[in-house]
This record gives structure tokens, C-alpha cells and sequence, in this order.
């Protein structure tokens, strides 16, 4: 059997992050840990970009904008929508996801979900960085991985494998 698994090395990687302004008491928290995940596995700081979008339901047009630019490897949405009283909450969530996972499919460009989706502020903040971890580093994390595994798969044409 063959297997491809994808490694975390970011050495000569360009990656794009897409980041909400609303509930950035969230989303920078969330940009923070992306952005370290980064550096600390060897992608180099001029090889990461980040754009800041009003809200959630912004966040596919940008990575669309990004992705077509052919500059990046792999793309970053980062986000925070937070249930309140009214069904917006579903709107947005619904709207946000389907646009993002439209946009990877339709370019090929790898797209990490960042976006946190939360039944309160206190759930948010818990995975910005305290308890739970910081989000923002798991979707690069992530996006490290799918870099590796796209490229393994344009390779196995040619024979070579990780």
C-alpha cells in the first residue's frame, strides 16, 4: 500500500491568512498563534500575509481574491462568530463555511478553517489561547500539512514519494 502523509515544514512556503475584525478581542489571538505556528515550523516572515476583513460573511471573497493571485500555497481563514439571541448566528455560520469550502475546491489552493464557531464569548476566548488551545495554530498546523500532501500527490506522478 501506499501512503501519503504530509509533513510540517514551511521552508520557502508562502501562506495568506484572512482574518474577521469582528470579535477581534478573538481574532487576533487567533492571528497570533497562525502566525507563530508558522514561523516556528521555518516558513519565513515575509512569506506570510495577512488581510483583515470586516466580518465573517467577508471571509470567502478575500481568500477568493488571494488564491487567484497565485502567490500562496495554502490560505487561513480566521474568525469568530458567536451565537447571540437572533438566527443570525446560523446566516453567517452557513453562508461563511459553504463560500470558504467553494473557494478551495473550485482553485485548488488549500484553505484551513479557522473560524471559530462558539455558544458564548467565554467558549471563544477559551479557544484563542487559553484552555483549549489556540485555534489560530491548529489551522496552520494544518495548512503545513496540506502543502505537504499536495505536493507529495503532484509528485507521485514522476515516482517520488515522502
Amino acid at each position: 500500500m501506499i501512503e501519503y502523509r504530509g509533513d510540517m515544514r514551511g521552508e520557502g512556503r508562502r501562506f495568506g491568512l484572512v482574518v474577521s475584525r469582528f470579535n477581534d478581542l478573538i481574532t487576533r489571538p487567533l492571528l497570533t498563534g497562525a502566525e507563530d505556528c508558522l514561523l516556528r515550523h521555518g516558513v519565513a516572515p515575509d512569506a506570510i500575509e495577512a488581510v483583515w476583513v470586516p466580518g465573517a460573511w467577508e471571509l470567502p471573497v478575500a481568500l477568493r481574491a488571494l488564491a487567484t493571485t497565485g502567490r500562496f500555497d495554502a490560505l487561513i481563514a480566521l474568525g469568530a462568530v458567536i451565537r447571540g439571541a437572533t438566527p443570525h448566528f446560523e446566516y453567517v455560520s452557513s453562508g461563511m463555511t459553504s463560500g470558504i469550502a467553494a473557494v478551495g475546491s473550485e482553485t485548488g489552493i488549500p484553505i484551513s478553517f479557522g473560524v471559530l464557531t462558539t455558544e458564548s464569548i467565554e467558549q471563544a476566548i477559551e479557544r484563542a489561547g487559553t484552555k483549549a488551545g489556540n485555534k489560530g495554530w491548529d489551522a496552520a498546523l494544518a495548512a503545513l500539512e496540506m502543502v505537504s500532501v499536495l505536493a507529495q500527490l503532484s509528485d507521485s506522478g514522476s515516482g517520488e514519494r515522502a
